[in-house]
């Protein structure tokens, strides 16, 4: 008898009604020698400290670090879990041959062998390795079974992942919370969520460091062209006005007029936290609704598997794909002109290389007609640029002029798209205009015609600004500077080879996020994430730099990835970390600041009731800093930018009217400032 092992009953359904396994029984689905069971996620968990000895149920310094000789796995001690997997185990008492259906990926490993070692396997085991829950991939992938043993190193891999944490977590949380914290506080430390929270503790010192110092541009206007100084910035008024009042009366002369052509490539395809960026930036989704969501899209087989870090599809998709654009009914009008010939194949697109176990996240042809909501958004987004992905290049003409007034420079940069190319696929979607709030306030316009040695009069002006503090983090950048060890990376190219080092894994980032919010070092303020006080605490007082560095924790990363493709010792990477911890607590102990770490409590929970004296106090509303902060008083959808002559609202490619000008509102007014004034004229208005 055969028996499978799925991870999830829905799952175990599916594939038992591909085989034949129709007699449902109480745990698993019965056919002809065969049998289709499940867990339920993980069963099985790592031994805590007290299973190892009775001297690691207390909590004491002196009995740090708690390092086992071997670590053991149990049952995690849930009614639900126990008949489960007594349910498995049974089975597999009884089989000739187990097949592995867990999900394809690291953990999805992990939590199967950990099931398949405490149930005693002793018969041969297959793996089943799918990339998506369709009955044809099923299929393919039963026709395709592979030997257990090709998939030990992520096995190991995700084994010593699992211990470093415990190794970490364990130690490290009860060394802090012993050595640092309040009675009845616990100061949770981990492997991956300290050096996140010291990445946004670091930001908000930036900001709260950083000193706003103004400045002056110089602009002139010739022919209804914007030209900047090549001076750059001036530091202050004066010397500014004394350049104006200089060039006030020269003439202006065109020096040289280079034109060019360009092009722009297709945005990439979506891997894990490219998606949970673009809908953090979009809709505000947090990455952790994001998983959910893009899980519930795989289960119900409409998109490939989700928790992946590549943006590549492997070479032996491409013949599949005119099938699967095919099949995209809803999208017919914007597939029919990639079938009508034969689809592009570009290596930004179909790389092996940059392919393992998994493809960028895609549709696979199922129709998406059972989706209702932000399920379908989200469908919608993957559809999208999947199309686009084998649309060809935006082309565009781009224009610069120089220019010179008696002895200053100027310049003036112009851009105008001649063929959109995949940009014709998003129409009037935000990913067709991204970049149009810059657009508003920039000089890269359509230019008329130059002819170097042409001259005449001009209008120079200064426009006085002033130096901004780096931005808060948002979830999306959050998951940005995870996944590059905290350094800045926008330039895709290289965010592909930065990925190696990056902190946690796409899979997990959610969670981590989560879980510092959870423990009440974290807060949000609309979409920004900011520190609270204990979080700010705990990175101050960790003087580990291995516990709080995003860069050196990315490099631990890095050999979690190379003991997945063998060429790194699991054994040496637990050795390393047994000598770390051991090091960090000889180094807390001899610490001897009296410092206490307070963590506020979490909220009450929903079951709490509210009496007649809790009267909330109402919040302050935050103070208005940048333009970003005023919501469009036409629309009230955009926000305020800034042009050349006037304010706008960000939506104005979208038709919004609105339209501030300068002569009424100065160009010189503080975002709060100006944010009263759009509030008293429109208050006026509709009274």
């Amino acid at each position: 008898m055969k028996v499978c092992i799925t991870e999830k009953p829905s799952v175990a359904r599916d594939i038992a009604a591909i085989l034949g396994a129709n007699s449902r029984h109480d745990g698993f689905y019965e056919g002809q020698d065969v049998c289709v069971t499940w867990t339920f996620g993980h069963l099985c968990m790592l031994k805590e400290p007290a299973d190892y000895t009775d001297e690691w149920r207390r909590w004491a310094i002196s009995r740090l670090p708690m390092l086992p000789a071997r670590f053991g796995i149990k049952l995690i001690d849930q009614a639900s879990i126990r008949k489960q997997f007594d349910v498995i185990k049974t089975l597999i008492s009884k089989a000739d041959e187990v097949i592995n259906c867990g999900d394809a990926g690291q953990e999805g490993e992990l939590i199967q062998r950990w099931v398949m070692q405490l149930a005693e396997t002793k018969c041969p085991v297959q793996r089943l390795w799918i990339s998506s829950l369709t009955d044809e991939a099923i299929r393919e992938g039963f026709r395709n079974l592979r030997p257990q043993a090709d998939f030990n190193n992520l096995y190991h891999a995700g084994l010593s992942r699992a211990v470093g944490d415990w190794i970490l977590g364990m130690n490290a949380t009860r060394l802090y919370t012993l050595k640092y914290s309040q009675p009845g506080s616990v100061l949770s430390i981990g492997r991956v969520q300290t050096p996140t929270l010291a990445l946004i503790v670091n930001r908000q010192h930036e900001i709260d460091n950083f000193r706003p110092e103004d400045f002056w541009e110089l602009k002139t206007v010739y022919r209804g062209a914007t030209f900047n100084a090549t001076a750059g910035r001036f530091k202050t008024e004066a010397s500014a006005q004394e350049v104006i009042d200089r060039i006030r009366t020269a003439p202006l002369t065109i020096t040289d007029v280079k034109e060019k052509e360009g092009r722009e490539s297709p945005p990439r395809l979506f891997d894990l936290t490219s998606l949970q960026v673009e809908t953090n930036k979009r809709w505000g989704w947090t990455a952790e609704v994001t998983l959910r969501l893009i899980q519930s899209l795989y289960e119900k087989k409409v998109t490939t598997y989700p928790r992946v870090d590549t943006t590549y599809l492997s070479e032996d998709i491409y013949p599949k794909v005119p099938d699967t654009l095919r099949r995209m009914a809803p999208y017919a009008t914007l597939t029919a002109p990639l079938l009508a010939g034969k689809l592009p194949k570009s290596k930004r697109v179909f790389d092996n290389a940059k392919v393992t176990d998994h493809h960028a996240i895609i549709p696979t042809g199922e129709s998406p007609s059972v989706l209702v909501g932000d399920e379908r958004k989200l469908y919608h987004l993957i559809a999208l640029r999947f199309i686009a992905a084998f649309y060809p290049d935006c082309r565009f003409a781009s224009t610069t002029v120089m220019a010179e007034v008696a002895d200053c420079g100027f310049k003036a940069t112009g851009k105008v798209i001649t063929s959109p190319g995949w940009r014709t696929v998003f129409g009037d979607t935000p990913e067709a205009k991204e970049g149009n709030e810059q657009e508003a306030d920039s000089d890269d316009k359509v230019l008329p015609h130059f002819d170097p040695g042409e001259s005449g009069p001009h209008e120079p002006a200064m426009v006085k600004k002033t130096t901004q503090p780096p931005k808060p983090y948002t979830e999306g950048t959050l998951l940005r500077a995870m996944e590059s060890a905290g350094r800045t990376v926008d330039d895709e190219t290289l965010r592909e080879a930065m990925k190696e080092n990056g902190i946690g894994r796409p899979s997990t980032r959610a969670a981590i996020i989560e879980t510092l919010f959870k423990r009440q070092y974290l807060r949000r303020e609309r979409k920004n994430i900011l520190p609270t006080q204990a979080g700010i605490d705990l990175i101050a007082t960790i003087n580990e730099k291995l516990l709080k560095s995003a860069e050196l924790t990315g490099l631990w990363e890095n050999k979690l990835r190379r003991i997945e493709r063998g060429d790194y010792s699991a054994a040496e990477f637990i050795d390393e970390l047994k000598q770390m911890i051991g090091v960090i607590v000889l180094n807390v102990l001899n610490d001897n600041t009296q410092r206490k770490i307070l963590v506020e409590q979490a909220p009450a929970g929903k079951g709490s009731k509210k009496t007649a004296t809790d009267t909330p106090k109402p919040k302050r509303k935050p103070s208005v800093r940048k333009l970003e902060q005023i919501a469009c008083p036409e629309c009230g959808e955009g926000h305020i930018v800034k042009g050349r002559t006037a304010y706008g609202c960000s939506r104005f490619r979208e038709g919004c009217p609105l339209r501030l000008g300068f002569e009424e509102f100065s160009p010189e007014l503080t975002p709060a400032r100006l944010n009263s004034a759009i509030a008293k004229k429109y208050k006026s208005k509709q009274a």
